[in-house]
């Protein structure tokens, strides 16, 4: 095997990440933090080897234990690898061996998404300015959808629930457009990175009316559509509100979620009371009706189509967002 310092002087990505691969295979971790510290010094130089810097912090925080992840854990850290290096981290250590962490927004982030992987957190303080929701999950809440990061990849599984089955023709004419815009917006902010920082395109409507009325609304007339539970919209939203899209910067299960809480909320009309009791934001969303639905053959890379109709005031929200690679 050359030498590392060949391999920076070459700018050989592919020989560099190899390199990276076998002080992985040994358990060398003062040599992959050497490697980062050496390529580092090179980028600084002009050498263009600071995708292989960021590779060696990526392997530090999967693979390595908890003294050599901690430090590369840093605010806005893993920019450019595949996910955050803080959920990098929180997907291969407990939250026992990562709890040490001393960045409150860090700390925060990494204790929920430990919470969200079946960790024991206990009741710990956490900054609430972070992550708002509480530290244990709800009995309303589902098992979340977290992303797997292996060493080449990362996978962010999707549930069954994200391809609906039947079709459905809609009515000829939408209900009248409705005021209360506001939960079009919550629902749109789930899927800002796509919007702002990628290829994504998404609109959303209001309606005096039912589900079917909204997507109407949205121009389709005729769709693939299935009811859902409350349980299952969560992960749905807490899934899209995690992901960056396409080209987007992930945000972590842990943002998913709190967003999917806020969207509840507003949802419900109690956003004007927030903080809410878990029980009492469960029952009100519980009485809400959930729709997944999307146009078929027309969807493609990231999607996410909701439709939600609140029976009692005859209302009734659906969005609509994809994002192409």
């Amino acid at each position: 095997m050359k030498d590392i310092r060949e391999l920076i002087e070459a700018s050989d990505l592919d020989g560099l990440v190899r390199h990276a691969d076998a002080l992985v295979a040994r358990r060398d971790w003062p040599g992959l933090v050497e490697m980062g510290d050496l390529c580092r010094e090179a980028t600084e130089r002009g050498k263009q080897v600071w995708g292989a810097a960021h590779f060696s912090e990526f392997r530090l925080a999967l693979d390595a234990p908890a003294e050599f992840a901690l430090p590369v854990l840093k605010p806005g850290a893993g920019r450019f690898a595949l996910g955050p290096l803080w959920e990098v981290a929180a997907s291969t250590h407990t939250w026992a061996e990562l709890s040490t962490i001393e960045d409150p927004a860090l700390r925060a982030l990494i204790a929920h998404e430990r919470l969200l992987r079946g960790d024991d957190i206990g009741d710990v303080a956490l900054d609430r300015t972070v992550v708002d929701v509480p530290n244990e999950l709800a009995p309303w809440e589902p098992q979340y959808p977290v992303a797997v990061y292996k060493s080449d990849r990362a996978d962010f599984p999707e549930l069954e629930v994200l391809s609906p089955s039947s079709w459905v023709e809609l009515p000829h004419d939408a209900g009248p457009t409705n005021a209360e815009d506001a939960p079009v917006r919550t629902l749109l902010d789930l899927v800002e990175p796509w919007l702002e920082s990628s290829n994504g395109r998404g609109e959303g409507v209001a309606v005096d009316g039912t589900g079917l009325d909204a997507i109407r609304a949205l121009g389709p007339r005729r769709v693939r559509y299935e009811a859902i539970s409350l349980q299952q919209a969560m992960a749905v939203m807490t899934w899209t509100g995690a992901s960056g899209g396409a080209h987007g910067r992930r945000r972590g299960s842990p943002v998913g979620r709190a967003l999917a809480w806020w969207a509840l909320a507003v949802l419900s009309g109690l956003d004007d009371d927030w903080p809410i009791e878990a029980t009492e934001l469960g029952e009100a969303g519980g009485e809400l009706r959930w729709y997944i639905w999307d146009p078929g053959d027309q969807v493609g890379g990231w999607h996410f189509h909701l439709a939600v109709e609140d029976p009692d005031d005859g209302l009734a929200w659906a969005v609509t967002a994809v994002d192409a690679p």
